[in-house]
């Protein structure tokens, strides 16, 4: 391997601005003007954003991208181009090109000319039937169902890209890089392979980028938002987005611009590297960051070291993004109060399935209780082919049980209008069959490089390193009751105390796909001890019933004192389809947390001590 690192001085600062489609508006402006930063990127694209472009697009040929982003460019353009800060963003969607073009216009009519190029390829959509016809099955990475003969039609398909694109682009002198569906990573990726003249087999300095964009790719969870802990952040109303302060070597520092609000910690940075991730072979398009090899440092208020970080040779394949529409849904929402609660939910699933003609009318048929506060809730949800089944049909039979049903009936929601619904197919292609393409402000078009995959550096045997990972087969159920090993553990720690397991673990959790991922921390070595011996899978499947008869993967990551749990289709089709209430499993993670748990006392007092309010 050779590297060819330049001589630049100091570390290269990356701001982030959007976590998501609909993020904060006024941040492009904040981290501009809050101070020094070298490249502002914005990650714009979920799962479900890119159906919902695909929407926008059918309403406006000339649309599919995050038109957002234009209007925070008004804002902070012309200051990026005084002060030599490069712009780089997937805003592009279903539509780089269109929304550089928009960015062009946008610039010139306030006198402004940035040199913009935008990243071609990832859109595999009209490739779909050339690339099926030779083999390529498009298996859905969770069933393992191929594509052809499944009776879809996708309407987006987007190949996961990696950064060089984007350091072309860079090196080719672009002020701004429109990307369309690149690795979140990839956001940072490029910029510093681009800072640093990194090689394409630079796979420990890629790993580290790869890290540093994964922890600020959702914005402000780094910075204390969706934080366990929010309790003990002085100020945790509107935290700054953060920075990541890349170096030669892959290494980085996580900080936010002085008087902003939030909290960057060992803590708030732990919690989004656990956030949306599997194994702790974390694959990104460029190299195989092991996120099992990442160690963390409070350098000092709001600064938080991360790295170096072990990399591996990129994958061989490349993800893809395909969604395809599923149907039209509708629910309504029953509330139940006062006395006899089980009855009255009884009557009014039986009164429901006599006036809809029950789950063989539909496609699918849910029916879903909530508990909470002073009433329950009863929600029943259709999805069907059709419509009108789905709507009218559905709301005129729901409507027609109101003065039939159980004493105190009324109703939270309910219309006569079914909404469609799509559906997300995650699956694996060739990375040999996607050919990038850089696209400069000349309109000429360089072909991007692949990385090497097939082969990078030795690596030793780790004492940590991840054991094999045990997945049951679907609809196989682990014992309920604790394992054996539970009452050793437990003397080995002394007397308990029953309590809530977030009075010492914080968690985080999210989906990816159908799939649902929760990861859980201890804040220092003794808890970390007792939750990884005492936190397995048949006690995770105890403390949340759902998972019971679900594959779930266990991963320990020994240097972030962690654990992440994969539960494996949770969340069904995902969560543009998910009947749940929680279709990204956002509150996954809390919801564990709040389960009582016999914590060592020992433990509680320390924690206690280190951490007055947890």
């Amino acid at each position: 391997m050779t590297s060819r690192h330049t001589s630049r001085q100091g570390p290269l600062r990356i701001a982030n601005c959007s976590g998501y489609y609909g993020d904060r508006l006024s941040a492009a402006r904040e981290m501009v003007e809050g101070g020094p930063i070298d490249v502002l990127t914005g990650d714009y694209l979920a799962e479900l954003t890119m159906l919902l472009l695909w929407k926008a697009r059918q309403r406006d040929p000339d649309g599919g991208y995050a038109v957002s982003f234009l209007a925070q460019m008004r804002d902070v353009l012309g200051s990026c181009l005084d002060r030599g800060i490069k712009i780089v963003v997937n805003a592009g969607g279903l539509n780089p090109a269109g929304l550089a073009a928009k960015l062009g216009e946008l610039a010139a009519l306030g006198g402004l000319r940035p040199v913009i190029a935008h990243v071609a390829g990832d859109d595999l959509l009209d490739r779909l039937p050339e690339l099926q016809s030779r083999g390529h099955d498009f298996a859905h990475l969770a069933t393992g169902r191929p594509l052809a003969g499944s009776g879809v039609e996708p309407v987006t398909a987007n190949a996961y890209l990696g950064g060089w694109g984007i350091t072309q682009a860079l090196r080719s002198g672009a002020d701004v890089v429109v990307c369309g569906r690149v690795t979140d990573a990839s956001l940072v990726v490029g910029p510093a392979a681009w800072a640093f003249d990194w090689a394409m087999d630079d796979w420990d300095a890629l790993a580290g980028a790869v890290t540093a964009g994964h922890i600020i790719e959702c914005g402000t969870q780094a910075t204390g938002g969706n934080y366990s802990f929010f309790t003990e952040i002085g100020d945790p109303v509107h935290p700054g987005f953060p920075i990541a302060e890349l170096h030669a070597d892959g290494s980085s520092v996580i900080t936010k611009h002085p008087g902003t609000a939030g909290a960057v910690t060992v803590g708030t940075v732990t919690a989004q590297l656990l956030y949306e991730i599997g194994h702790p072979a974390y694959p990104n398009a460029d190299v195989v960051a092991r996120f099992d090899t990442v160690r963390l440092a409070q350098q000092g208020p709001d600064r938080v070291s991360v790295g170096p970080v072990t990399g591996e040779a990129a994958p061989a394949h490349l993800k893809v993004c395909l969604n395809h529409i599923g149907g039209h849904r509708n629910s309504a929402t029953f509330v139940l109060t006062g006395l006899d609660l089980d009855a009255k939910a009884d009557f009014a699933e039986a009164t429901l399935r006599d006036a809809t003609g029950g789950p063989a009318a539909f496609d699918t048929y849910d029916l879903r209780r909530e508990h909470g506060g002073e009433a329950d809730r009863l929600t029943v949800t259709v999805k069907d082919r059709d419509p009108g089944k789905a709507g009218r049909g559905f709301f005129t039979a729901v409507a027609g049980t109101a003065l039939a049903g159980y004493p105190g009936l009324h109703l939270e929601h309910a219309s006569p209008k079914a909404t469609e619904y799509g559906v997300y197919w995650p699956a694996l292609i060739d990375a040999a069959e996607v050919t990038a393409e850089t696209v400069l402000a000349d309109g000429s078009r360089l072909p991007v490089p692949r990385p090497p995959s097939a082969a990078g550096r030795p690596r030793p045997a780790r004492a940590d390193a991840v054991p094999p990972v045990v997945v049951p087969p679907a609809g196989a159920a682990e014992p309920q009751s604790r394992p054996e090993r539970a009452e050793p553990v437990a003397a080995a720690w002394g007397r308990t105390v029953r309590l809530p397991l977030g009075t010492l673990i914080g968690a985080r959790s999210g989906d990816k796909g159908g799939d649902a991922n929760v990861g859980l921390w201890a804040r220092d070595d003794p808890a970390w001890e007792w939750l990884r011996d005492w936190l397995d899978v048949p006690r995770l499947r105890a403390l949340l019933p759902e998972t019971a008869r679900l594959p779930v993967s266990r991963y320990v990551l020994a240097n972030l004192r962690a654990v992440n749990f994969v539960v494996h289709g949770l969340l069904g089709d995902g969560v543009a389809a998910s009947t749940s209430a929680d279709p990204q499993a956002k509150a996954l993670g809390e919801r564990l947390r709040g389960c009582l748990a016999d914590i060592p006392e020992k433990l509680v007092d320390r924690s206690s001590a280190a951490f007055p309010g947890a």
